[in-house]
């Protein structure tokens, strides 16, 4: 593998289409770090931290099929594109009211059998989940009330899934300015929690 960490993406790409398959697994490595990043960014409902990667690393594998050096973007582009898309389409999908039942289901595993009744062992009874969420909507309206208007429109694209190139388009920001308002309100964060 280490004969292809001198070669530019677009040889390597050209090598692939001449049947070098091994340069697939090195790519996939090469931008493995790419993929992390973006999964950091994100949220997905119903799912973990290890389903977005994979989403991800499936985004990357497309990108590595389908990327034509004629089309004038550099692989980099097209594979962080092609990643992007790839999780938020799974976000998306897992938001859906068709995937509820997934989304919300209970393993047998978690059942308990009591007094002849199935009962879940965790304790997500309908009023915990109501109390979880008036506590969850009582901290958002403290944070909601410490942050600047223009941290709230960030902090409100970065709950929805956006990446900081998203929120930057949406806001008519730069990418630097976004991140910057996500630090303060890290901090601002912090400083209610404790």
């Amino acid at each position: 593998m280490e004969k292809y960490s001198s070669m530019d993406d677009n040889e390597l790409i050209s090598l692939l289409r001449q049947g070098e398959e091994q340069i697939v697994e090195y790519l996939m490595e090469k931008y493995k770090p790419i993929v992390k990043k973006r999964a950091r960014t994100m949220f997905l409902a119903g799912g973990d931290h290890e389903d977005l990667l994979q989403e991800g690393m499936m985004g990357l594998f497309k990108a590595i099929l389908e990327f034509d050096p004629e089309k004038g973007a550099s692989f980099p582009t097209f594979a962080s594109l092609c990643i992007s898309r790839q999780m938020l389409s799974a976000i998306e999908a897992s938001q859906r009211k068709k995937h509820q039942p997934l989304n919300s289901s209970i393993s047998f595993g978690e059942l308990e059998i009591s007094g002849g009744e199935a009962v879940t062992s965790s304790d997500q009874n309908p009023e915990s989940i109501v109390l979880d969420q008036e506590r969850a909507d009582d901290l958002m309206m403290e944070i909601s009330s410490v942050l600047s208007p223009y941290e709230n429109r960030v902090l409100k694209a970065y709950l929805q899934g956006l990446d900081y190139i998203q929120i930057s388009e949406v806001l008519g920001k730069t990418p630097k300015s976004v991140d910057n308002a996500l630090q303060r309100i890290r901090t601002k964060v912090q400083a209610i929690r404790k």
